[in-house]
């Protein structure tokens, strides 16, 4: 466990220093959010290189770990250790500040994260947990899914699986974003138990994504509540099913809190009701745990858009004409006001320039009484922050390919929209100026961007699609509404979603003194409506729910416009903070139950049973990592326990992959019940190991047939465990 814990900190502590070279602004703990989530997710690609040359063993992770942690070296120079002692100093005067004199933000941050944690830890302890009696999950989505992260994880920790293979379909290469559970293999290597290193894993890149998402609100609503509120909004995302939950609760005779300590179902997905859109902790960050990576490190690359694009940057600073284009930029440079009050007057001229409402005091304040180093008040140029964010951007494809598509699509249509936007008020304002110097001057740091994160995505989209055996016919198809089924779509889209798209329409409407969605911001949110658009219409994936992949990057970036409402009528009389807060319970109850579900321990799901677990060290005992082995094609084969290639497994998981399973899914069942061809089947699939045991017999009486035991009594029997027995097929 120690060399595990090493390796995190090694690549943590080197992606947080390198924050410093292109973000000068942000506090302490938010480059630690982000050096969690970049240095993990660039130990798991280094990681996964050196492996497939020489093997998952110590060397490997020795050179990965000092790799990562290279920039360290960085510490050497007197400049560097200042700029890191001045910010570790700043954030200890700041929490001494807290305790001492604590204010209203400070106190609310610090009941956050706090709360947050506690949270975390408590749904991710029920993620995946072992004990004598076989291994469990907590959580009632994570059933399916479990049992094929083990698959990927023990591929490469027992299976050798490199260049990794799909662990349910031997022969074709895994498209899976595999990163994340390729770093859980590492831990494991390096000591770390499968229950500890799954746990901390989860457990610390969900407390950095809040953080990277709170500061993504901040940067961009500039509004310190609505940057608490928007994690808020995310983790806890549903609909109206907390209404189906009072009913019950009226109904049963339990009353709400009766029905509160032992809930029998979850109420963001209720099949029967229509109910489809899961809360986002128990129907993606537990099961589909990529996107604990994929997050955070798309959320880091807009927000280091919105920094590039900002008009006190690079090119605030070309001209007095370019300055007299932008408005008010003129009498933000004329201020002369010092301290906080200097601070307040720019933000505020800022504020109205880019129409983000009303500048937040407090944060003005906190920043204005901030001691940092006076070499980071140097600002960073649009294109060192673009070409951060291309570097940034390269790490994603093999560690969550879906938020890396809409990452770069949105790139592109923010990149058009505020060119355009630029060439319109140019065009408006000085006719006679040509614009297109200028307008490529606008577009360059865009074309360094996409030109470095092509460069370092393009080889590994390549690699991973090649012999991928995914049909790109399974993927795209026409469809009119998402999972709605007979229901009307308009309502099944509020009653999946509740308040929030009545209240996203309300603060994109919002006129008056001062509009809440103006300007930059607009141009910002907009090209994300074609996240909620597109899977409306067209089917991207083999299982339509899927589209939620895409469908969920919408709801991440309204939920930072809903929750800049919120705020907004918090801070407009009493009447309105009741309809504020009303509205808040209203979008996160029925999240709020699903999560409380997970973290109080209602839901014990066997995944493998004891005879289950002892099986699989029977075959791991027995056989070479790359062996072929048949077993029966269900979602909990002990087999998956071993890293050992499998011919066909769960039809559920091959089918939503794309992937054309019916032949051998047809030879299986030949072979279980001994047909005339069952040994030559066996000899040209390369099949090396069979397993006859209650996972088979039972699946094959689902199909109407029997497992015929005499037929594998021609084989020699390696291993027997309880109703388990493992059969070679070769000499």
């Amino acid at each position: 466990m120690p060399f595990a814990l090493l390796l995190a900190l090694a690549a943590t502590a080197g992606a947080t220093l390198l924050t410093y070279l292109y973000d000068r602004e942000t506090t302490f703990p938010a480059r630690v959010c982000a050096g969690v989530c970049m240095g993990l997710a660039a130990l798991g690609l280094l990681g996964f290189i050196l492996a497939s040359l020489i093997g998952l063993n110590a060397p490997s992770l020795f050179i990965a770990g000092v790799l990562t942690g290279s920039p360290l070296l960085l510490l050497i120079k007197g400049k560097w250790r200042e700029r890191v002692g001045d910010d570790l100093a700043e954030t200890r005067r700041a929490a001494r500040r807290a305790l001492i004199h604590p204010g209203k933000g400070g106190v609310a941050a610090a009941l956050f994260y706090c709360g947050v944690a506690l949270v975390l830890w408590l749904v991710f302890d029920r993620a995946m947990f072992q004990d004598a009696r076989g291994i469990f999950t907590g959580a009632s989505n994570n059933l399916g899914d479990l049992p094929f992260h083990l698959a990927v994880i023990h591929g490469f920790l027992d299976g050798a699986n490199f260049p990794p293979q799909h662990p349910e379909f031997a022969g074709v290469r895994l498209t899976y974003p595999f990163i994340v559970d390729f770093l859980t293999a590492m831990f494991m290597r390096a000591g770390a138990s499968l229950q500890g290193a799954l746990f901390w894993q989860n457990f610390v890149l969900a407390l950095a994504l809040v953080g990277v998402l709170h500061r993504w609100a901040l940067a961009l609503t500039r509004d310190s509540l609505a940057g608490l509120l928007t994690p808020v909004l995310v983790l806890l995302s549903g609909g109206f099913g907390w209404v189906v939950f009072l009913s019950e609760a009226a109904e049963s005779g339990q009353g709400v809190i009766g029905l509160l300590t032992n809930l029998p179902k979850d109420y963001t997905i209720i099949p029967p009701l229509g109910y489809r859109w899961g809360n986002a902790v128990t129907t993606l960050l537990i099961p589909q745990r990529s996107w604990l990576l994929g997050i955070p490190l798309a959320l880091i690359v807009f927000t280091l858009w919105w920094k590039a694009t900002d008009g006190d940057g690079e090119r605030g600073r070309r001209g007095d004409g370019e300055r007299g284009r932008r408005g008010d930029g003129e009498k933000e440079g004329k201020a002369k006001s010092k301290g906080v009050a200097g601070k307040k007057h720019r933000a505020e001229s800022k504020a109205r320039r880019h129409g983000q409402g009303k500048y937040d005091e407090e944060t003005a304040t906190t920043q204005a009484t901030t001691r940092v180093s006076p070499s980071l008040h140097l600002s960073v140029s649009p294109s060192r922050l673009m070409l951060a964010a291309g570097v940034i951007a390269g790490l994603m494809p093999l560690a969550h390919a879906h938020s890396f598509a809409v990452m770069m699509g949105m790139g592109g249509l923010i990149a058009l929209g505020l060119a355009a936007r630029w060439a319109l008020l140019v065009r408006d304002t000085v006719p006679e100026v040509p614009p297109w110097p200028e307008l490529w001057a606008e577009l360059r740091p865009w074309a360094a961007f996409f030109a470095v994160a092509l460069a370092l995505a393009v080889p590994q989209l390549f690699w991973a699609t090649r012999d991928s055996g995914m049909k790109a016919g399974n993927f795209i198809g026409f469809v009119i509404g998402w999972e709605h089924g007979t229901e009307n779509v308009v309502w099944f889209w509020i009653k999946n979603t509740g308040l929030f798209i009545p209240l996203l329409f309300a603060a994109l409407l919002w006129r008056g003194r001062r509009p809440l969605v103006t300007g930059r911001l607009l141009y910002f949110y907009l090209p994300f409506t074609l996240c909620f658009i597109v899977p409306n219409l067209f089917r991207l994936s083999p299982w339509l729910w899927d589209n939620i992949k895409i469908l969920f990057w919408w709801w991440i970036a309204s939920a930072m416009l809903v929750a800049l409402l919120l705020a907004r009528l918090w801070r407009s009389g009493m009447m309105l903070r009741g309809v504020a807060l009303l509205s808040l319970l209203a979008l996160t109850l029925a999240g709020a139950l699903d999560v409380w579900r997970t973290a109080s321990g209602a839901i014990e799901n066997e995944v493998f049973g004891r005879g289950g677990v002892e099986f699989a060290e029977v075959i791991k005992r027995e056989t070479p990592p790359r062996s072929l082995i048949l077993h029966a094609p269900t979602y909990n084969d002990p087999v998956y326990l071993t890293g050992r290639r499998t011919y066909i497994g769960y039809i559920g998981h091959l089918w939503s992959h794309g992937i054309d399973y019916a032949a051998r899914e047809a030879e299986m069942k030949r072979i279980y019940t001994g047909a005339p061809d069952a040994v030559s089947l066996i000899e040209r699939s390369g099949i090396e190991y069979i397993v006859v045991g209650p996972l088979e017999r039972a699946e094959l009486l689902r199909s109407s047939a029997r497992v015929n035991e005499t037929f594998f009594q021609r084989y020699t029997k390696v291993g027997e465990t309880g109703e388990y027995r493992l059969y070679k097929t070769r000499p």
